[in-house]
């Protein structure tokens, strides 16, 4: 028997590399996804990823308290 296959959208076809998936996520939804270990952040913004984390999220395991207010 030969027939199509539906294949459901996202299934199939070529895979996106994880920085394209997060770079359409900011464009298109504007939902930024961001490792502080990017080695393309300098330590300032490193610094204001991790606290933005910890505000939304709570600090992550193992981390340092830290005094921020």
């Amino acid at each position: 028997m030969t027939g199509m296959r539906f294949m459901p959208k996202g299934y199939g076809g070529e895979r996106r590399d994880p920085d394209r998936v997060k770079r359409d996520g900011w464009k298109e939804q504007g939902v930024l996804a961001v490792s502080i270990d990017d080695e393309r952040l300098t330590w300032p913004e490193k610094e204001l990823v991790r606290q933005l984390g910890d505000r939304l999220y709570g600090q992550r395991p193992g981390q340092p308290e830290t005094t921020d207010a």
